[in-house]
């Protein structure tokens, strides 16, 4: 059996150029091994006049699922993929966005704005409006989530990178789904990858928010952006670039005008290129993690089927080519990134 491999991980925010308020938040942590899996979150609060809690509202879907990321980590086991993959597909989005939904009510509730306790339920979620983009790394599988704008990339073993998240629609202007829309779990895109061989690892994942994307003038510019990430990546190793990368961020900062946000796991190399022991040994004797649902898990799945219409099937590696397969954008929330002071 292969040694699993071991990941370095990074999180850096710098505010946008100009800004008073950074509406982004990000999470990670994790070693990849049995029983700690690597963990990453980035969200990104819309920011404008019609968003004022937004950066409160970033920071919940990022905790909770840097929470529910460790828990899912804990699921994956041999043999468990197949209902697994279901739970990631439908039932995971679901609690997600329930849970941010609920989160935000009760914070409405202790510090409620000037709209007051009269205020509707879509009203107060709207407030706190925000993209979320999460991935976890356990032994033998890679799995990802993503609500809104913002990017995932990953360079596999042969330097190719691909965008395994990008919508089949590019995104109208600044129009995006949210955690605050009524049935969100619907637009969630998931992304699911079994690695039965350790060594076929991806070699570099990283999250990051729309900011770092949409300062580059091209699809391209931006992809080439990761390749030189993960070149300095594999000759430096991560201390040779972490001083380097808030100074990278604060220049795609001054070209987007946006908060920049960037979350990587760095498949790194033993030293010598001796393997260390294999993580998924412990799978022997660890104990048996409860399922995520029925009884203290919240709402029974089964209560409420989602949409069997819904398609979350696996989006396109690459961003689209035409401008021509524009969305309706009024599916979305507006994500103009104006300032705004939070009541």
């Amino acid at each position: 059996m292969s040694a699993l491999p071991t990941w370095e991980i990074l999180d850096t925010s710098v505010i946008g150029y100009g800004k008073k308020l950074n509406q982004d938040r990000v999470r990670s942590g994790g070693t990849g091994a049995a029983n700690d899996p690597v963990v990453l979150a980035v969200a990104d609060g819309h920011g404008s006049a019609s968003y004022p809690r937004s950066d409160v509202g970033a920071q919940f879907a990022a905790e909770l699922f840097a929470a529910k990321g460790r828990e899912f980590g804990a699921l994956v086991r041999p043999g468990r993929l197949p209902w697994l993959r279901d739970y990631a597909r439908y039932e995971l989005p679901e609690q997600l966005v329930r849970d941010w939904q609920t989160r935000v009510w009760e914070h409405w509730g202790r510090q409620p704005g000037p709209e007051g306790a009269d205020a509707s339920r879509e009203e107060v979620l709207r407030l706190y409006g925000s993209t979320l983009i999460g991935a976890v790394l356990a032994p033998g599988l890679f799995v990802a989530w993503q609500l809104g704008d913002g990017d995932l990339t990953v360079v596999d073993e042969d330097g190719r990178v691909r965008l395994p998240l990008a919508p089949e629609r590019a995104e109208l202007g600044d129009e995006t789904a949210s955690l605050c829309m009524r049935k969100a779990w619907h637009l969630v895109r998931v992304h699911w990858e079994p690695l039965p061989a350790p060594e076929r690892a991806p070699r570099l994942i990283a999250l990051s928010t729309d900011g770092l994307s949409k300062s580059f003038t091209s699809d391209e510019g931006f992809t080439e952006f990761t390749a030189g990430l993960y070149e300095r990546l594999a000759a430096r190793g991560l201390p040779g670039i972490e001083e380097d990368v808030p100074r990278w961020l604060e220049a795609a900062s001054r070209h987007s005008g946006d908060d920049t946000t960037l979350a990587l796991a760095h498949r790194a190399d033993r030293a010598g290129g001796v393997p260390g022991p294999d993580p998924r040994a412990t799978w022997a004797t660890a104990p048996e993690p409860a399922r995520p649902w029925g009884s203290g898990a919240g709402a029974d799945p089964a209560s409420e089927a989602l949409d069997p219409s819904s398609d979350l099937s696996d989006p396109p590696s690459r961003l689209p080519d035409s401008p021509s397969d524009l969305p309706d954008p009024t599916d979305g929330t507006t994500h103009d990134h104006e300032e705004t002071d939070r009541p």
